[in-house]
């Protein structure tokens, strides 16, 4: 049986694919992320410039033209058919101690954008430091302690905007 695929190009185009028509593709595979492709008696050179598995999201140059591409899958498109969705945003809108300590310092400001996996502070507990980075793309909103602060567990440090 024939695995279903979404294939969303430049956000702009929607193609259908199948795994059958993937088998049927003629390509070589001339490194790591260069390919060789033959459809309809034409030659084509493919190179993955970015990929994010996780995400299903890649940048693909072909002929030296520049697409994104993303994948959607048969569990995916159900997911989307039931009215879920998969959202890469996560639903966090604060920062909490996770556990008792002193704030050693806060590397961030109100208003400051900040990417996920930002350093946003050192926290020392039990004579180690702990750096907390951030779990999201997001703004900072507001910040609820200060460099020398002790907090408790489950003690709101940082909120961002929604």
């Amino acid at each position: 049986m024939s695995q279903q695929f979404k294939a969303k190009v430049n956000t702009s185009f929607n193609f259908d694919i199948n795994s059958e028509d993937i088998s049927k593709l003629d390509t070589v595979k001339v490194s790591d992320t260069n390919y060789h492709l033959l459809h309809k008696n034409q030659s084509f050179s493919a190179e993955v410039i970015t990929s994010n598995f996780n995400k299903k999201q890649y940048h693909i140059s072909i002929n030296n033209n520049l697409y994104k591409v993303d994948i959607s899958d048969e569990l995916d498109m159900l997911i989307d058919a039931m009215g879920f969705s998969i959202s890469s945003k996560k639903a966090i809108t604060s920062i909490i101690a996770p556990m008792p300590g002193l704030i050693l310092e806060i590397g961030v400001k109100v208003g400051q954008h900040i990417k996920e996996n930002d350093s946003l502070l050192i926290l020392e507990a039990m004579k180690m430091e702990n750096n907390i980075t951030s779990p999201i793309d997001g703004i900072i909103k507001a910040i609820h302690a200060k460099q020398g602060d002790a907090v408790e567990k489950n003690q709101l440090i940082i909120e961002f905007e929604n």
